[in-house]
């Protein structure tokens, strides 16, 4: 009985396990989206992911939200008939004005918050054992916006990080994006990230 049991057990484990290697994140088509920005053909649509449900079901245990970072969703979307280049620059505006740039998925370590040493009678600070950072999860890394090129005809999308808190009144601010073969610059996308 004994045998059974735990060969059913190794079982869903590897089922379960097999289950999440299979689970990608895909985004909808960038026109789906209630907060989005058209120029033209180029439709750029912009999500702050903030729920918990959200947050778990794309970056599974990690959830950059609750450690201080915002991740926000962008899709491109090119429906013109040439190729779009992007080097592209994000900042969030929040309601108050202040432009804070997008961080790497390297540097998000730093911005979640450390453990806090408790102080003996004012002295040397508390050794504390040292705990996983949460948002050292190869998701992260894996879901941050990375593509150079969005063909024509198709849609691009990933995650841009901030160490923020979503504002109602906040906004994407998005440059970088020209057309591939004239080097032309499109104007900057400005997308509220509220409904």
């Amino acid at each position: 009985m004994t045998r059974v049991l735990v060969g059913l057990s190794i079982f869903l484990s590897i089922s379960t396990f097999a289950g999440d290697k299979d689970r990608r994140f895909s985004a909808k088509p960038a026109t789906s989206y209630a907060t989005k920005q058209v120029q033209g053909k180029v439709t750029v649509a912009a999500v702050p992911y903030v729920d918990d449900e959200e947050n778990r079901d794309v970056f599974g245990k990690a959830n950059p939200y609750k450690s201080g970072v915002m991740p926000v969703l962008v899709v491109i979307q090119n429906d013109s008939d040439q190729a779009l280049r992007l080097d592209l620059q994000s900042e969030y505006i929040d309601g108050r004005g202040r432009h804070i740039e997008s961080i790497s998925p390297r540097d998000i370590f730093a911005a979640g918050p450390g453990p806090k040493r408790p102080r003996v009678g004012g002295g040397s600070p508390i050794p504390l054992p040292k705990k996983k950072n949460p948002l050292m999860s190869p998701e992260i890394a894996g879901l941050a916006f990375a593509a150079k090129m969005v063909p024509a005809g198709e849609s691009v999308h990933g995650f841009f990080y901030f160490s923020a808190q979503l504002d109602p009144e906040g906004m994407l601010y998005l440059t970088g994006l020209s057309e591939a073969r004239s080097g032309k610059e499109l104007f900057y996308f400005e997308i509220p990230l509220s409904k």
